[in-house]
C-alpha cells in the first residue's frame, strides 16, 4: 500500500452519506436562518446573521473537504470468505502477554474510532498486524511501551465466529 487514501466500502458509504445530507438538509436550513436574520436588519450587530454565515462557511468547508476526498480515495472491498492473513478491513482479535483479549479492525484513515476498536492501516499497530496469519508474534512500540500480542483470529465481519 502507497500514499493513496483507502476506505472500506462501508467507511466511503459514510463519508457519501455524510456529503449527501449536508448538501440536501443541513445547507439548506441554515441558508434559511441566515436569510431571516438577514431580513431583521442591521448585520453588523446581529449574532444570529454572523453566527449563521460562519456555520455556513464550516459546512461549505466540510462539503469541499468530503468531495475532493471521495473524489481521491480509492475503496478496498474485503474478501467474502475466510482468510488465512490479516487483510484491510479486516477484524483481527489479538491476545497480549496478560492474556487479555482485544478486537482491531484495519481501516482507512478516515475511519478511525478507537472505541470500536477501527484502527488506521498506517497506525503502528495497523501496520504491524497487516500480513500476519493466527498464531504468529506482533510486537507493537505503543506510547505507553512495548507489547506483544499474538493474532487469535482474522475474521470478515465485527460478529463472525473467529
Amino acid at each position: 500500500m502507497s500514499d493513496a487514501f483507502y476506505i472500506t466500502r462501508e467507511g466511503a458509504k459514510r463519508l457519501q452519506a455524510e456529503l449527501a445530507a449536508l448538501h440536501a438538509t443541513v445547507r439548506p436550513k441554515i441558508v434559511v436562518e441566515v436569510a431571516e436574520a438577514a431580513a431583521q436588519g442591521d448585520r453588523s450587530e446581529n449574532a444570529e446573521y454572523i453566527y449563521g454565515k460562519k456555520k455556513l462557511r464550516e459546512i461549505d468547508r466540510r462539503i469541499h473537504w468530503l468531495t475532493r476526498r471521495l473524489e481521491s480515495v480509492t475503496v478496498v472491498d474485503s474478501p467474502t470468505g475466510p482468510t488465512s492473513v490479516v487483510y484491510f478491513g479486516a477484524y483481527v482479535d489479538v491476545q497480549d502477554e496478560a492474556g487479555a483479549l482485544a478486537t482491531y479492525r484495519i481501516v482507512g484513515e478516515d475511519e478511525i474510532n478507537l472505541d470500536q476498536g477501527d484502527i488506521s492501516w498506517r497506525s503502528p499497530m495497523g501496520r504491524s498486524l497487516l500480513k500476519k496469519r493466527v498464531g504468529d508474534l506482533v510486537v507493537v512500540v505503543r506510547p505507553r511501551g512495548r507489547a506483544e500480542l499474538t493474532v487469535v483470529a482474522i475474521r470478515t465481519s465485527r460478529d463472525a465466529e473467529a
